[in-house]
């Protein structure tokens, strides 16, 4: 009787444990995305050497904007024209040095219950769930181990954050010996967090200004890592993953660096977890692009002010078919810049645009970055304090002035 006794006293005691891993098991997930970047071809300048990645360990670091108890990682291999075969991908925290990890963190990511996997061309993988805690603002490295180079990289240029690259297994190593350094991403498409119940994720699609030119390089001051900080520091009801989609150039109608905003819409914007709002920034580039080899006609200029304005209805409509909210944000001014050289007439178009984002009907809400940066005494230009240099991108200065222009409660 009295081992009985101690056996049901046992039971009862564990049953609330039991219970509550059972209640965590039966408890959907709740992924939304807490970092993501926009895939391209890299460029010719940009491209790392055909075999450089043969046989050869890739570690990236990537700054998460939200955490969670559970990981996923996104692969991509979207602009391949060949299978791309990953011995080994492998997660960690860094270590204080620059490239390094934390070995005690180093965990290997699994595929259909597999250590390595092979992406098809055109196509993107996620792992399988890992138990790896990460926090909010903090930076996850993701290393990989490649058998053969890809046939046609895949990939982001404009990381804004350095990468490492060795000949060599060095997954679980704390360093990578003789190590080449780049400032580009590839193949690493987003990383999910088992976030919880409210959480949701904006997605920023826009050009080099969203993309960070001018940021500090690992520095994370990007406008919208200052708009994550912001989130992550407010009052606490706010849990959103912000996800920078600029490519550098890139433009809303045609093809520039990377592909056209529309074409990329469904992988940029509908397919990361758990979007619930889109902030457009895009057209200083379909605007400057127009004049920058030749000057326009009149007719020329109101046509593409009329295609650029059409191609933002269609963002809208597309994204509120998926349940999206879409705030339009105003083009910044960029007078005196010596890329576009904008004159009258190209100012004349941006006003139009402007003034057509800002129109009632047209966006859920309009995040006016041209009053948040223009310098009053030269409307047409960028205030000094806010000028990279160039007259065309904010430094970090005016990427912190534009994130905090953004009503947070925008993501209420």
């Amino acid at each position: 009787m009295k081992r009985f006794g101690l056996i049901l006293l046992v039971c009862l005691a564990l049953a609330p444990l039991a219970a509550s891993r059972a209640a965590a098991a039966a408890t959907p997930a709740r992924w939304v995305a807490s970092w993501a970047t926009a895939q391209q071809i890299p460029e010719d300048r940009n491209a790392l050497p055909a075999d450089a990645l043969a046989g050869a360990t890739l570690r990236q670091s990537v700054h998460l904007s939200i955490g969670g108890a559970r990981i996923r990682v996104h692969l991509t291999n979207v602009f391949g024209t060949a299978p791309l075969h990953l011995a080994a991908v492998h997660v960690a925290r860094p270590s204080l040095i620059l490239g390094g990890i934390d070995t005690r963190t180093d965990r290997a990511l699994t595929f259909a219950g597999q250590g390595d996997v092979t992406i098809p061309a055109g196509a993107e993988i996620v792992s399988d769930p890992l138990d790896f805690a990460v926090a909010s603002e903090s930076s996850l490295v993701i290393s990989i181990l490649y058998d053969a180079a890809p046939a046609q990289q895949t990939g982001h240029p404009g990381s804004r954050a350095t990468s490492y690259y060795a000949k060599g297994d060095f997954l679980a190593a704390s360093e990578l010996p003789g190590a080449t350094a780049v400032e580009h991403w590839s193949q690493i498409e987003a990383v999910d967090v088992d976030a919880g119940g409210g959480a949701s994720a904006v997605v920023a699609l826009g050009d080099s200004i969203t993309d960070g030119h001018g940021a500090t390089t690992d520095g994370n001051d990007r406008w919208t890592d200052v708009l994550a900080h912001r989130l992550q520091a407010s009052t606490g009801q706010w849990t959103v993953g912000v996800l920078n989609k600029g490519i550098g150039g890139g433009r809303v109608l045609l093809d520039g660096l990377g592909p056209n905003a529309l074409a990329r819409f469904d992988r940029d914007v509908l397919s990361p977890a758990g979007v619930e709002w889109l902030i457009v920034l895009e057209g200083i580039n379909d605007l400057g692009v127009l004049t920058r080899e030749a000057p326009a006609t009149p007719a020329q200029h109101a046509a593409m002010v009329a295609d650029l304005i059409a191609g933002y209805r269609q963002i809208v409509a597309r994204a509120h078919d998926h349940g999206i909210k879409v705030y339009g944000a105003t083009i910044l001014p960029d007078f005196g810049g010596a890329y576009y050289h904008p004159d009258a007439a190209n100012e004349a178009d941006r006003h139009a645009v402007n003034d057509w984002i800002r129109g009632p009907g047209h966006f859920d809400a309009v995040i006016d970055f041209d009053a948040a940066l223009r310098d009053p005494a030269h409307p047409d230009a960028m205030l000094p304090a806010y000028d990279s240099g160039d007259h065309l991108h904010p430094g970090p200065a005016g990427y912190k002035a534009m994130a905090e222009s953004i009503a947070l409660s925008l993501f209420r």
